[in-house]
């Protein structure tokens, strides 16, 4: 099966479908700098050498510090587009707390306009909807800042259907990101929708874990029969499942980068690609 088309457009921005994210190039539990930026740095700035030009992160990585180590890298950016995020709070490793106030988000807009160097954001993601704050102000909120130019396009995570319709009828929605894999497959419906409306579908944790993926497993059989990696294959399902699929692989290691980006190269062949999808059942 063919992995073409290689490129998605959104907002009128066309980049390729295979993409990088950019959560792990800081500290542990997401939180502060890594112990080696300049390996972060070089993992930017070789994601791109080998073609990448979306490069998805978000304020509440470190916080701050993926975007802060994004901007040290590689602005001014060029083709690259730098897709963020903002709604969740961060007070210490590992947690998440989700914030949606509308002012709130217009802070964090505006600071990662200052941290990214950028008079208008690529892509601005609503992390999480915030079940505290009516949803149509943070969609609002949203439609504000797209209609101000402070972003050209705007995304959701996490959501279901029926909250990208709501969220459509205040709010032009580009993009969605949700968790999505060839061994997990609970956003199936909304990546449907994506599908059928033309949004861009980003799903985050794109490469398969779990029993499935396990040594002897039938992904772990099908890598050492193809001689494509777990990884690769994974992400080889992904750019097979949709032509709006985005998939956002992401690392802090050269190596592993440089296998992820392979995967835009790996054709599956039909058997293949049935046998991956039975694995929902």
């Amino acid at each position: 099966m063919s992995t073409t088309p290689t490129t998605f457009t959104y907002a009128g921005q066309t980049v390729r479908r295979l993409g990088f994210g950019a959560m792990r190039i800081t500290g542990p539990g997401v939180w502060g700098y890594p112990s080696d930026v300049a390996n972060a740095t070089a993992v930017l700035r070789r994601a791109v050498e080998l073609g990448v030009d979306f490069i998805d992160t978000a304020d509440s990585y470190g916080p701050n510090v993926s975007e802060e180590i994004i901007a040290s890298a590689l602005a001014p950016y060029g083709a690259v587009k730098i897709a963020t995020k903002a709604g969740l709070l961060r007070t210490g490793p590992n947690v998440w707390v989700p914030c949606g106030r509308p002012d709130y988000l217009r802070q964090q807009c505006e600071l990662s306009l200052r941290r990214l160097g950028q008079d208008a954001l690529d892509l601005f993601q609503l992390h999480r909807i915030d079940p505290t704050v009516p949803a149509e102000e943070q969609f609002g909120l949203l439609r504000a800042l797209l209609d101000e130019g402070k972003v050209r396009a705007i995304g959701l995570s996490e959501v279901s259907v029926d909250q990208i319709v709501a969220a459509r009828a205040i709010v032009d929605v580009a993009t969605v990101q949700n968790l999505y894999n060839v061994t997990n497959r609970q956003s199936e419906a909304v990546l449907n929708y994506c599908d059928s409306e033309g949004l861009g579908f980003i799903p985050w944790y794109p490469v398969a874990s779990g029993q499935l993926a396990r040594a002897g497993g039938p992904l772990d059989e099908m890598a050492a029969r193809t001689g494509h990696s777990v990884a690769q294959i994974s992400l080889a399902w992904l750019l097979a499942r949709s032509p709006v699929m985005m998939p956002i692989p992401g690392t802090s290691q050269i190596a592993h980068l440089e296998e992820n980006c392979a995967a835009s190269d790996v054709t599956l062949d039909e058997t293949d690609v049935l046998a991956l999808n039975a694995l929902a059942h």
